[in-house]
């Protein structure tokens, strides 16, 4: 077995790659950073020294670390709305239970990062307030959209504006229950816990 001498970012450097390819590259390389670590915590220098290029390449890609950290987290919310798209079952309420599995396992292997988003998204930040809150969006819209007239009536719900604030209110409630679970999951088992998010839906609704 042989090894080199050579610093990571020359051997990296040689790597012959598309703009588009590099950039996302970078976005990877920057979400799967955020799984372990704050929003803040993922600089242009550690990136690069992650990466193994120069820090003026990724000024170049993205202008900024704010530029960086806007990517990185319309990145992270594509990966979740993909994560949690709804499997093909007959029962919604089982539907609905199995995309909440997928988004807190989500949660659990991207705690620091997730938790820091959201923050952040609270913190006042109109940027990443904007990227959240179309995340969100897509996640409860899903409901409606996938699940069909058929779906909605066995939940005992409808399609209306009054109907999709309170099911934007049951997500807002859905969240901070995960984050606080994660952190702590004593007292119910993940299973029962999946089981009572879902059942809360139309429960809150109807109530």
């Amino acid at each position: 077995m042989t090894t080199s001498s050579e610093p990571r970012s020359a051997r990296t450097g040689r790597l012959r790659m598309s703009p588009e390819s590099r950039r996302e590259q970078l976005l990877d390389l920057g979400t799967r950073l955020l799984s372990t670590r704050t929003l803040e915590e993922i600089s242009i220098e550690v990136l690069a020294e992650e990466a193994g290029i120069s820090r003026g390449l990724l000024y170049h890609y993205f202008g900024n670390k704010q530029e960086f950290h806007l990517a990185v987290v319309r990145r992270a919310v594509e990966d979740l709305v993909a994560i949690t798209a709804p499997r093909d079952i007959d029962d919604p309420i089982e539907q609905l239970a199995v995309s909440i599995g997928a988004y807190l396992d989500y949660v659990v292997e991207n705690y620091t990062g997730y938790v820091s988003l959201v923050r952040a998204a609270a913190g006042g930040n109109e940027e990443l307030r904007a990227i959240y809150d179309q995340g969100r969006k897509a996640l409860t819209d899903r409901i409606f959209e996938v699940t069909g007239p058929e779906g909605l009536e066995a939940l005992g719900l409808s399609d209306s504006p009054t109907i999709r604030l309170l099911v934007n209110g049951w997500a807002a409630m859905l969240e901070v229950v995960i984050i606080d679970w994660v952190d702590d999951p004593r007292g119910i088992a993940r299973e029962d816990l999946l089981e009572r998010l879902a059942r809360a839906l139309p429960a809150i609704v109807l109530s």
